[in-house]
């Protein structure tokens, strides 16, 4: 019998996966494994119960810094991962590295491969310069890395042998369905705050820009009514400048702030709940973050995870090759289910959302934001 592999709309509208349940609950918070003095990783109970759904470990998880209770990255790779191995009785575990470095990492994946894993995921592009080499330390086992091409550690040149897939998702339409949404609420004072100027946080940044573009077309509002002011952190950590500068930008005016800046993003929220602001979370559903998180541009990260680990167990692993998960697989979209949208309805996302690969998103990683050929929307890059 074929495995089948996930598309499932209801994940882009309730965020639950319509395969068969995970016979043991997902971890909670604190519920990570703990790594020792000496480097040595110790797998938790709830590892410990998924191996005794298979006979010894087949699949692992390499997780990142904030474990897999980190609400993006790591965490979706983790529920993709174990969702697969319970409901299809395959054994998997996790590990965290003793350190996060390319060294901490190979040693991590060392470690998986010793526990018998075949097939190891490593989610984020952290792990870029650790694929790159262990794709060759590790000949006759598979790798998966999420959002990240494995590259050269010197050049960032990317190269991926047959024994590895590098999965990377349609940012620029995940943002062009938060500006256009946002637009459509009502908003006209948006600010957006990248971590880096890396090709995916790009995407998403200039993605936001152009659905905000549409959004004002689609409304006949006035040429330059809408306003994005545009910045990159430089960080991906909450750092308190960040903090300060969207607070500057909220006390400014600025409505909504679409943070695609990883754990900067609690920084945005911090300003957005002393100022009476908005925040789009990124990658996974922030809503429980902060009460100001009005929706999410997501990344299908546990669709990508469950649909690779589908292909692997039926012998079509996609190696040497790049997939990226858009719409039309269900790889991104909004948290519309625990959005906080007062006039934007679930019928015009769904209309938005079926029709977005049909609208032409012209997307250059080279081009600034602030020459982004706009009519109705002004970017002030700061």
């Amino acid at each position: 019998m074929k495995i089948k592999k996930l598309f499932f709309v209801c994940w882009l509208l309730v965020m639950v996966a319509c395969s068969p349940a995970p016979q043991e609950p997902l971890p909670q918070q604190g519920q990570d494994e703990q790594v020792s003095q000496n480097g040595e990783v110790q797998q938790d109970e709830q590892d410990q119960q998924v191996e005794e759904t298979g006979n010894g470990i087949e699949i692992a998880l390499v997780v990142s810094h904030g474990g897999i209770n980190d609400g993006s990255f790591n965490q979706g790779s983790w529920e993709g991962m174990v969702a697969f191995a319970n409901s299809h009785n395959v054994s998997a575990a996790h590990f965290t590295p003793a350190e996060f470095t390319d060294a901490g990492y190979i040693a991590a994946i060392e470690l998986a491969v010793q526990a018998g894993a075949n097939i190891v995921l490593t989610p984020g592009f952290t792990f870029a310069h650790a694929i790159y080499s262990a794709q060759d330390i590790f000949p006759g086992v598979y790798f998966a890395i999420f959002d990240e091409l494995p590259s050269n550690p010197q050049t960032w040149e990317p190269r991926i042998e047959q024994n590895t897939v590098a999965v990377t998702y349609a940012e620029e339409q995940a943002g062009f369905l938060a500006g256009f949404a946002v637009v459509m609420e009502g908003h006209r004072q948006l600010g957006f705050i990248g971590g880096m100027p890396m090709p995916p946080v790009v995407r998403f940044g200039h993605g936001f820009v152009l659905g905000a573009e549409y959004a004002a077309t689609t409304l006949g509002l006035d040429p330059g009514a809408v306003t994005i002011m545009y910045h990159y952190a430089m960080t991906f950590e909450p750092a308190p400048e960040v903090q300060t500068l969207a607070a500057a930008w909220f006390n400014a005016g600025t409505e909504v702030i679409f943070a695609a800046a990883g754990g900067a993003g609690a920084a945005v929220m911090a300003a957005a709940e002393a100022q009476d602001g908005l925040v789009v979370g990124v990658d996974s559903d922030q809503a429980n973050d902060s009460p100001t998180v009005i929706t999410s541009a997501l990344k299908g990260v546990a669709v990508s995870v469950y649909n690779i680990l589908v292909d692997y167990f039926e012998g079509q692993f996609p190696g040497g090759t790049v997939l990226t998960f858009g719409a039309d697989t269900y790889g991104v979209g909004l948290s519309m289910e625990t959005s906080r949208f007062e006039n934007f309805t679930n019928e015009q996302y769904l209309e938005i959302f079926d029709r977005i690969t049909e609208i032409p998103i012209a997307v250059s990683v080279d081009q600034a934001a602030g020459d982004i050929p706009l009519i109705y929307v002004t970017v002030i890059v700061v």
